[in-house]
């Protein structure tokens, strides 16, 4: 029988989840970052939640923002009813008929020997692909928009499970007019002076990596153009007006770009992420083709290279 005495509340969970972010970020401004969305609209967000509650939650400061004492009241609740909702999402969705999962790709990224074996094996279940902007990985999964996740490194981890299936060596995108076109390789003091398209309102842990900025002597990366997004930086390129760091397996060069070797430089890290903590029996069968097929080669019959892939451990 239902419990007669609970009555509806007009509470929007979306609204709970920006609460908490702003909460732990202390912060408009990063937590907006970590949302991907603009402070604004989280700032009205904010406000709609606490129109809801019917009380302030939320002081903005000069150096950030801090908890109201109703705010603290309420941020553990908060905590406690999103942890539910994903809970019982998770148990009605393994209670309700079929087996599914989508799994995310970032561009030039190949899932499809792992999707292949994962219907392979469970023929009755329901394997999605949804391909993603460069800077969605992790605000895909959260969301519940993918169950998986196989993109580049970095992007904030936690909350995630997250494991390193391959790398990719790191190339030089130039103008083939440029004066290191042609080159077998290059080095970070061969680009030294050479800028580098920003993308406005970029992940910072992102821009830093693939600018290497700063450089390993502590130089900064030279400032380039500001571009809106990562396709525009190409024409900018090919105008002689910068060079960029791309991974080796990037999407198709236009034809008056090329790539030449980057040395000394890291790899780009390819990764396998999930939400820390779920147990979908689909996903981790998912996991284990991703890990046994996904190594970098684009060829179909490629077998797992027989050397030890890291883990970067759960930050929850």
């Amino acid at each position: 029988m239902p419990d007669w005495s609970l009555r509806p509340v007009d509470l929007d969970l979306r609204l709970v989840w920006c609460f908490v972010a702003v909460a732990k970020h202390q912060h408009f401004g990063r937590a907006a970052e970590a949302l991907h969305t603009t402070q604004p609209s989280l700032s009205r967000q904010i406000h709609r939640l606490e129109q809801q509650l019917g009380t302030r939650l939320l002081d903005r400061t000069p150096r950030g923002s801090r908890l109201t004492t109703a705010g603290e009241v309420f941020l553990p609740h908060a905590e406690a009813l999103l942890r539910s909702a994903d809970q019982a999402v998770q148990l009605t969705r393994a209670a309700g008929g079929p087996e599914r999962i989508t799994v995310g790709y970032t561009a030039g990224i190949i899932i499809t020997p792992a999707v292949r074996e994962v219907r392979r094996l469970h023929p009755d279940a329901e394997v999605h692909t949804l391909h993603l902007p460069w800077n969605e990985p992790r605000a895909a999964l959260l969301d519940r928009r993918v169950d998986a996740v196989v993109a580049r490194m970095p992007f904030a981890t936690d909350h995630l499970r997250v494991i390193t299936l391959y790398d990719e060596p790191r190339v030089v995108v130039l103008s083939r007019e440029h004066r290191l076109a042609g080159k077998e390789s290059v080095n970070l003091d061969d680009i030294a002076d050479e800028p580098m398209p920003r993308v406005r309102r970029s992940d910072p842990l992102w821009s830093a990596f693939w600018r290497i900025d700063p450089r390993p002597d502590g130089r900064r990366a030279p400032e380039g153009p500001l571009v809106e997004a990562v396709e525009d930086k190409y024409e900018i390129i090919a105008a002689g007006q910068a060079v960029a760091i791309s991974p080796e397996r990037s999407d198709h060069l236009r034809p008056d770009l090329t790539a030449v070797p980057l040395e000394g430089a890291e790899p780009s890290h390819v990764v396998l992420a999930t939400r820390a903590n779920d147990g979908n029996h689909l996903l981790e069968a998912f996991c284990a083709a991703a890990e046994a097929h996904l190594t970098g080669e684009h060829g179909p019959d490629h077998a797992a290279a027989p050397h030890s892939r890291p883990t970067v451990p759960d930050a929850s």
